[in-house]
């Protein structure tokens, strides 16, 4: 899991220098900076959603993961973990667990988060995922400073999502195929769509409810297509 640790430790590095500027950014420009982060993560989740090449699965997804995820209280399980390493930590950042999240959402649903723990887990070089530690550590910096010390604790549910789905596919990479894939990444940009909307404080959305979306994305696509 080279490609995941690289990650981990690009995020903890952007992370840190955020922090820097977190305590020395007049509130002013940490808005700003939030703003175009939302607007951004809304132009990615539509790039993404594109790649769906079925609607319905996409919608049943979409549909069944929410049901599942609220039932679950993924969004209120992750809120109170956000709290509880804010109180361990001593963190006094407000934001800290939308900072948490965030970040999490952000480095987790984009299609080179799949296609590259894929490429690692099947014995390939982790080229993606040393590009997306680039492109996540530079992330981490703005969203660091915008939101606080939570962004660095997003490292722990990216490790395990990450992770998780490399060995995954060092186990089972055979049984997925191109279009699987990318029903998963495109139900992921819809997830992400609705985290720009948070961002932008235009609805609070509970997009963590909405995670298992992804899993249903896989099993109907593996059947269907």
């Amino acid at each position: 899991m080279t490609g995941t640790l690289v990650n981990v430790a690009a995020v903890l590095a952007g992370g840190t220098i955020g922090l820097i500027f977190h305590s020395r950014l007049p509130a002013r420009y940490s808005r700003i900076v939030f703003m175009a982060i939302g607007l951004f993560t809304l132009f990615l989740g539509f790039f993404l959603a594109m790649r769906t090449s079925n609607f319905l699965i996409m919608i049943f997804s979409l549909v069944l993961g929410s049901l599942s995820g609220e039932f679950l209280q993924i969004d209120l399980r992750m809120d109170l973990l956000g709290q509880k390493l804010k109180r361990l930590t001593g963190g006094k950042s407000a934001r800290f667990s939308e900072g948490f999240v965030t970040a999490f959402l952000l480095f987790c649903m984009g299609s080179m988060t799949v296609l590259g723990a894929f490429e690692e887990g099947l014995g390939g070089e982790p080229n993606l995922l040393f590009a997306k530690s680039l492109l996540d550590g530079v992330s981490s910096i703005a969203l660091a400073a915008a939101l606080g010390a939570g962004v660095l604790f997003s490292v722990i549910p990216l490790f395990i999502y990450q992770g998780g789905l490399t060995l995954l596919a060092a186990t089972l990479g055979d049984l997925f195929a191109d279009s699987v894939v990318n029903e998963m990444t495109a139900v992921g940009g819809v997830l992400l769509i609705g985290l720009g909307i948070t961002i932008l404080e235009i609805k609070k959305i509970p997009v963590l409810n909405m995670i298992p979306s992804l899993i249903f994305a896989v099993v109907l696509a593996y059947v269907f297509l």
